[in-house]
Order: C-alpha cells, then sequence, then structure tokens
C-alpha cells in the first residue's frame, strides 16, 4: 500500500487514544476467504475478477488524546465507511481496532453498546433528532437510555445547551430551529455522556456557507473549551486545513497520507495529495515556524514585536506588514527562536501554489 504517516518517524509522548491496524472493509459474498487468500497484496483486478468491493484497504494510523484527527476524501473514496468500522457500526471484513487498550472487535454486543453509550459521541451530516422532543429532551435522550435520574440529566442537557450557544431555546421543537442550531443540538446530544472519543462524519456539509463557517468557528471553540480526542469525515481540504492537527487523505478505499495540514502542502506523497492543495491559500496553512530563519542570520531584529512559532503567517501577516521590517519568533516559553523576515511573509502571501 502507498500509505505514508510523517508522525510515524517522530517520536511523541501522547497517549494513543484510538488505533486501526490493517482494516479492510469488502463487500461481496466470501470476502473473508478473498483476503486470506489474497492478504495485503490483494489488488484492485483481483477484487474486481472476484465481484467484490473494497470500500476500505488495509488501513492503519494512530488518534492521540486531544487530537483533531480528520479523515478526508472524495464522495466513494471510503472514508465513511472507516468511521464506521472504527465505532463497529458496520463489521469489518478484518483488521483491528483498539480503543484505551481495548479491542473492540473481541467485543461482545453488550460490551460495545455499554462503550457506545458512556465514551463514544458521534454527529452525522443529518441531524437525526426526534421530531416529537424539545431540544432538552433530544439532548438528555442518551442519558436516558443509559438509566440516569431525570434531574442529573436535565441538568447536564441544560449545561450543553448553553455550551453550544442554544440557552433560551430549550423548549423548542427540532422544525422550529435553524439548519445551524438543529446541529448545534446534535453536537449537544452527543457531548451529554461526556464522550472519550468524538465522531464526526461531515457534520456540516448540509449546512449553507455561511452557518457551516459558523459552525466551524463553534466546533473550533467547543475544541479549546473540552480538548476531545476526534475523528473528523469531510471532503472539504478547507475545512481540513482548519480544523485539523492531522489530516489522512483517503482515495479508492486506500489512506494515501498522513500528515499535517502544513506537512500536506509542502510534501504531497502523490499527485493525487498535491491535487488536493493547488488552489489553497499558504497563508492560511503555512506556520510562522515552517518559514523562520536562524536569529543568528540578522543583524537587527526590533525585539518588541514578536510572533508565536504555531501562528499561521495569515493570521500575523498585518502586524509584519505595518511594522516594515524583520520580527522575532518566540516559542511557548517566550525564548527567542528564530527571525521571521518581512519579505518571506510577502512572498507567502503572493503564492498560492508551490
Amino acid at each position: 500500500m502507498t500509505s505514508t504517516d510523517t508522525m510515524n518517524s517522530k517520536s511523541t509522548d501522547k497517549k494513543i487514544k484510538l488505533s486501526c491496524h490493517n482494516v479492510w472493509k469488502i463487500f461481496g459474498e466470501k470476502a473473508d476467504n478473498f483476503l486470506a487468500q489474497n492478504g495485503a497484496s490483494a489488488t484492485p483486478e483481483a477484487l474486481n475478477e472476484s465481484g467484490l468491493i473494497a470500500a476500505v484497504c488495509d488501513a492503519s494510523f494512530e488518534v492521540y488524546e486531544g487530537e483533531t484527527f480528520i479523515i478526508m476524501g472524495l464522495s466513494g473514496s471510503g472514508k465513511s465507511t472507516l468511521v464506521r468500522c472504527l465505532s463497529r457500526l458496520i463489521e469489518s471484513t478484518s483488521g483491528t481496532v483498539i480503543f484505551d487498550g481495548q479491542d473492540l472487535k473481541s467485543m461482545s454486543d453488550a460490551q460495545l453498546n455499554d462503550i457506545r453509550r458512556h465514551k463514544m459521541g458521534m454527529v452525522f451530516q443529518h441531524f437525526a433528532l426526534l421530531p416529537h422532543l424539545t431540544v432538552l429532551g433530544n439532548v438528555s435522550f442518551p442519558l436516558e437510555i443509559q438509566g440516569v435520574d431525570k434531574l442529573s440529566r436535565e441538568k447536564r442537557a441544560l449545561d450543553m445547551i448553553e455550551l453550544v450557544g442554544l440557552q433560551g431555546r430549550e423548549n423548542y421543537y427540532p422544525r422550529e430551529l435553524s439548519g445551524g442550531q438543529q446541529q448545534r443540538v446534535g453536537i449537544a446530544r452527543s457531548l451529554a455522556v461526556e464522550p472519550d472519543i468524538w465522531f464526526l462524519d461531515e457534520p456540516f456539509s448540509a449546512l449553507d456557507p455561511l452557518i457551516r463557517r459558523e459552525m466551524q468557528d463553534e466546533f473550533m471553540r467547543l475544541q479549546n473549551v473540552l480538548h476531545k480526542t476526534i475523528v473528523f469525515i469531510t471532503h472539504d481540504f478547507d475545512e481540513a486545513i482548519r480544523l485539523a492537527d492531522r489530516i489522512a487523505i483517503m482515495k479508492d478505499g486506500e489512506i494515501v497520507q498522513i500528515g499535517t495540514p502544513e506537512e500536506l502542502l509542502l510534501n504531497p506523497a502523490t499527485d493525487y495529495v498535491e491535487d488536493f492543495t493547488k488552489g489553497i491559500s499558504r497563508s492560511k496553512v503555512l506556520s510562522v515556524k515552517s518559514v523562520m530563519e536562524p536569529s543568528a542570520s540578522h543583524e537587527s531584529v526590533d525585539t518588541s514585536i514578536s510572533v508565536s512559532e504555531h501562528a499561521k503567517i495569515n493570521d500575523i501577516a498585518s502586524v509584519v506588514l505595518d511594522y516594515g521590517g524583520n520580527v522575532m519568533v518566540v516559542n511557548d516559553n517566550n525564548q527567542t527562536i528564530g527571525v521571521l523576515a518581512h519579505k518571506v511573509v510577502i512572498d507567502v502571501l503572493v503564492t498560492r501554489d508551490q
């Protein structure tokens, strides 16, 4: 397979929350027999000859605690099938999925349902709100299934309703809400169980562009507050680079590259990945650290002006351009680690493609 993951070659002390090893999902009769005979060397031609369709091909990756991990690809790439395999909403043909050190495939239905109810939150493109329940009723519904008493579940639901900005609409019915508000209810409902991991499958794709942008802002605000482990599915690269810590790009069921938005933009592994990044504003993706120079390479820098190494060029461009000179770059401890040249900022702003 052609899957690559820049992070695998780097040491990390982050805790692995979810790992996926050699997962296949093949539709058709005797798919498991086909894999037993062909293994990971299975080719599209062999699959076609056997009358089989491979939705997910030998997928492997890890998701770290507190990370927003985005799986993206065009329609039919296998991303939604993969996320359903991760939660066992559908059964994979082979492979393993480990969540908090537990093999999900080895669990009984009762054990799996318990984990879904208490540790997994799920939000899908179609809101699937219960039309006969109010906002409060919809958000508290998962807790009712858990057997939580009414007072406790409604208190938790009201906290989540406030968190997503719907305070005052507790007694509205779904039909009385806008699309964006309905999606907020879906998000609040998924958070009510205090999930350890949050699966979101194209949650904003049905929304109008302005509402979609608003919901992305809301998502980032919530993540800054909650620090959830998130697996997020999208076909929109602009959305992916805005929200992701890392991105896995899929094509024809395979993961062809995994990396940060910067890594995908600067070092695309295939022409397919490079096509995804064309037309993307580099200033919105590239961090200061990726384009800074050693401080020793500049004789004079105004130490009264500094920018964070993590900041995106687009976010600090006005500061540098207004100043008109080079500025120092600092790390999280406010230590100077480099210099951001005025000319470099201009070059990034005017260059869209590599």
